[in-house]
């Protein structure tokens, strides 16, 4: 079974945990990956450009002139494509963009990045989060002793976690998630993740086959 030290805010190792191999140490499917965050990124677009066609611009109830004796063409409205002020033809309308996934193949896709990491070596466990204030500049000395750059801070959730989330959220490069919210695109995105033991003991009941 794989194992990984856990560590306190001065980097001293406080223990070794076990990790769930079926989790953090498993196949590593590239092609699941992928399709994850192509379908995260999809589901992100809004699809709200629009354009108005005739039936949409205000006006145009009336003919410009007479059906016969003028010359012209004959035209039925004023907001037409070809007048100014007319309604767009063919332009764009609202569409969705969104895609789906089925759970258990998001699950091992989720699977296969956290393995990644792990066998990367970009995974850190730590003891707890427990800055005992908020402070910005104290949880960027945790980074700077650690010599991470661009992390993702996983956390349980729970109220104890309030004090980190507001400490890091102005620190550069690094965002803090919280484990229900773990997703394979910010996994991807930030060099280092970083978890708290009551994390990593979240994401493995969640993540059980």
């Amino acid at each position: 079974m794989a194992t990984i030290a856990v560590y306190d805010f001065d980097r001293k190792k406080v223990s070794d945990i076990e990790l769930n191999d079926d989790i953090f140490n498993a196949e590593v499917k590239e092609y699941l990956i992928h399709e994850a965050v192509k379908i995260q990124l999809a589901n992100r677009r809004a699809g709200t450009v629009a354009t108005k066609n005739r039936s949409a611009v205000s006006g145009g109830g009336k003919k410009p002139f007479r059906q016969k004796g003028t010359g012209n063409a004959r035209q039925g409205c004023s907001r037409a494509p070809q007048y100014p002020g007319g309604g767009v033809a063919f332009g764009p309308q609202p569409k969705t963009y969104n895609l789906s996934m089925n759970k258990k193949a998001r699950k091992a896709a989720l699977r296969s990045v956290l393995s990644l990491v792990y066998k990367d070596n970009r995974l850190t466990v730590m003891d707890s989060y427990r800055l005992g204030e908020i402070s910005t500049k104290k949880f960027a000395n945790v980074l700077n002793k650690f010599e991470l750059s661009k992390a993702l801070v996983v956390v349980d959730g729970d109220l104890d976690n309030h004090e980190i989330e507001l400490s890091a959220r102005n620190v550069k490069d690094v965002k803090v998630l919280r484990a229900d919210g773990l997703n394979i695109f910010d996994i991807m995105k930030y060099k280092n993740v970083i978890f708290s033991r009551e994390a990593v003991a979240k994401v493995e009941g969640a993540l059980q086959s």
